[in-house]
């Protein structure tokens, strides 16, 4: 009786696997071959460079961004345009610099981007990637933080922008926000869920989904569960730092793991580009939001968000998909935001048109996702006008350039001239001003050049200064603003 049980048990589970297999097989759509490659890019929010394993993390591990990773090719060189996220996110949407844009910081109140004579949103006229690639026949989806307004004042829709689709915009959908503290620990699935399911619906055409997490920008409410791995000798009722990042960052990858064996599933690994990356260097302990949670590593650089130091605009990509070498690490392209642009439109076939090309600051580096060396025709430049927080170590000044292996940082009036070879010194200890001072008056005239170029504004008082109120001596008030280009 056992045995025809057993064999009645055996039958029903190949009849449920066959079943289940060709129900898997109806979902895949076929698309002939050499269609157009899929697109899905995920952003991190406030990661450090260190922060992934692959990049050298021992505190814990990320091992489907580490595959990711060993499937494709790790960039050591990357950079933001921006520090902080408003600014990054615009020169990924449109391959322009922030400053230009008038995206000197993040995002607020109109009262506040008044305040920093900042718009309060982009400038929906500017074309973006995605209408680009809505053009040109892509389905195109937006899940996640924007963090670059809307012109109606509303989270309705990112139609102006060029996406078909956009849920969780800002991280809010009905009734729900994912910034609360209750929702924090479900944050990062609720967006991948809604990753999956867009990404169901349109595989049957070519498609660019960004998924753009809250993840692991402060503040941060692991469950308690997800902190369990990480609780070490901390007493119970207790929590620190150590315990809430690495538990959200740890979900954050689990929960891209699943989009990443959900693409397999459906048969849509091979023919999908997939891009990692954050948007500026890890948050720092003095923000408030962030004081039981900052933990974020730069790894060996100088600097954390805000700063113009390597650890502020400097972060992980990763990228795999159809002829990007596997088991990569380029430690040589150098490679920006203002690239995206032109770079996602060259690998899915778009050619960006003359008119709108004359106004990308960046370059395609699609050879260089391919393995090739492909040097940088144009110095990247950067801005910041405010305060920034954490050990004066981490406070640089207000302009950088980079060009082939040297970075200048500066203040506008020629003040704190800092020069670095940053493949030798990429922590930014060695300052060789002194020694090479025609590189520093070659880069110092581009950098103000740059500078003159961009709407004028205001600054704080304390932009650029790296001032200690040290016992006994004079220190600067409060900071205040003044006008400047």
């Amino acid at each position: 009786m056992r045995t025809k049980r057993t064999t009645l048990c055996i039958l029903l589970t190949v009849a449920w696997l066959a079943l289940s297999a060709a129900a898997s097989r109806a979902e895949k759509i076929e698309r002939p071959e050499g269609a157009r490659p899929n697109i899905v890019f995920i952003l991190a929010d406030d990661l450090g460079w260190g922060d992934l394993s692959c990049y050298g993390n021992r505190q814990f591990r990320t091992p489907n961004l580490d595959r990711l990773a060993a499937e494709g090719t790790l960039f050591t060189q990357y950079y933001q345009a921006g520090s902080v996220c408003s600014p990054t996110r615009a020169s990924l949407m449109t391959g322009k610099y922030p400053a230009e844009l008038r995206i000197h910081g993040h995002l607020a109140t109109p009262e506040q981007n008044a305040g920093r004579d900042m718009p309060n949103h982009l400038d929906p006229a500017i074309p973006t990637l995605p209408r680009l690639l809505q053009q040109a026949g892509y389905k195109t989806i937006h899940i996640g933080k924007w963090h670059l307004g809307q012109p109606q004042g509303t989270l309705a829709s990112l139609t102006p922008y060029g996406f078909d689709v956009a849920r969780w915009i800002d991280c809010q959908e009905g009734d729900r926000n994912l910034w609360s503290i209750t929702e924090r620990p479900r944050a990062s699935r609720e967006l991948i869920d809604a990753a999956i399911a867009e990404i169901e619906v349109h595989q049957s055409e070519p498609f660019y989904c960004q998924v753009w997490f809250n993840d692991p920008h402060a503040p941060l409410a692991p469950s308690e569960e997800q902190m369990a791995t990480f609780r070490r000798q901390t007493p119970q009722g207790f929590t620190s730092p150590f315990m809430v990042y690495a538990a959200t960052v740890v979900e954050m990858d689990r929960q891209i793991g699943r989009l990443l064996a959900r693409l397999k599933e459906l048969g849509l690994e091979d023919r999908t580009i997939v891009i990692f990356s954050s948007d500026n260097g890890p948050e720092d302990i003095d923000i408030g939001n962030a004081s039981w949670s900052a933990y974020g590593s730069a790894g060996p650089l100088r600097g954390r968000k805000r700063s113009l130091y390597e650890g502020g605009i400097r972060v992980p990509l990763i990228v795999r998909g159809p002829n990007i070498p596997a088991g990569r690490v380029d430690d040589r392209s150098v490679i920006c935001s203002v690239d995206f642009l032109p770079t996602i439109c060259e690998l899915a076939g778009r050619e960006v048109p003359p008119e709108i090309r004359e106004g990308v600051r960046g370059q395609s580096m699609a050879a260089a996702w391919h393995g090739e060396e492909t040097p940088r025709s144009q110095p990247l430049f950067w801005e910041w006008r405010f305060r920034i927080f954490n050990h004066i170590w981490n406070r640089s000044p207000m302009l950088a350039v980079r060009e082939e292996n040297w970075k200048l940082l500066l203040n506008p009036d020629r003040s704190r001239v800092e020069l670095y070879d940053i493949p030798r010194d990429p922590s930014e200890q060695n300052n060789l001003a002194d020694r090479y001072p025609e590189v520093v008056a070659r880069l110092a005239d581009k950098a103000i050049a740059w500078q003159k170029t961009l709407p004028p504004g205001l600054v704080e008082a304390s932009a650029g200064k790296n001032d200690y109120p040290w016992p006994g001596r004079r220190t600067h008030g409060p900071a205040g603003a003044e006008s400047v280009r």
